[in-house]
């Protein structure tokens, strides 16, 4: 089911807005240079839902804004299609957030630094807990400029920490449309696999409603 997820955007253009009545999509990557419109349309009060289409990414200071932002207004979000990394954070702000209807495959990862344990999974993208964890990559994101300036000139390895921002390592919770309903899964996937996700670990037991990651 995940081998339709293998596209991974490389040179992905800035986030898009299309307001559609009371839905606003957003698709590309969040970097920041939509925050500003974004917030204006919420600010209105007559967006209902933001509906995040292909979002293959982004900065963590830019999913922080958009969650702020969403979180602040109480609109639910909808994912059509994929939604990776910055963006799965921003989803997880909505009041509501669920997987779009349709014949597409929808799939939402969500970045983290280790393989989660059960109990973690239980709680992680929960309320505060979602912004808590997006915390742990803010810092490392905004300092990333300055560290890889200075790992060029000292000829060091790159920092691994930062390498945990990545559209590849994560969460993966996916939802297939079949004859008999959708199917959902999930994988955890640590980076080696690259962009092939179907060699991700599937994760037992990890129904996306009942760990909050999507609501019913």
């Amino acid at each position: 089911m995940v081998a339709v997820l293998l596209f991974a955007c490389l040179a992905c253009s800035a986030a898009e807005l299309d307001l559609q009545g009371s839905r606003l999509v957003v698709s590309g990557m969040l970097d920041g240079s939509a925050i500003k419109t974004f917030t204006e349309h919420l600010g209105k009060g007559t967006v209902r839902t933001v509906v995040f289409e292909d979002s293959f990414g982004g900065t963590a200071e830019a999913a922080g804004a958009y969650a702020d932002a969403i979180r602040a207004s109480g609109v639910d979000t909808e994912i059509r299609g994929q939604c990776m990394a910055a963006c799965a954070y921003a989803f997880l702000a909505g009041k509501a957030h669920r997987f779009g209807y349709g014949l597409q495959v929808n799939g939402v990862l969500l970045p983290v630094a280790a393989r989660p344990t059960a109990a973690e999974l239980a709680v992680r993208w929960r309320g505060e807990e979602a912004h808590k964890t997006l915390a742990e990559f803010t810092p490392i994101a905004a300092a990333a400029p300055i560290q890889a300036t200075e790992t060029r000139a000292a000829g060091t390895p790159r920092d691994s920490a930062r390498d945990n921002w990545q559209p590849e390592h994560g969460v993966l919770f996916t939802a297939s449309p079949t004859l008999f309903g959708r199917i959902y899964n999930a994988f955890y996937c640590d980076g080696t696999q690259g962009r092939d996700f179907s060699k991700c670990e599937r994760l037992p037991d990890a129904d996306p409603f009942k760990l909050g990651v999507l609501t019913p």
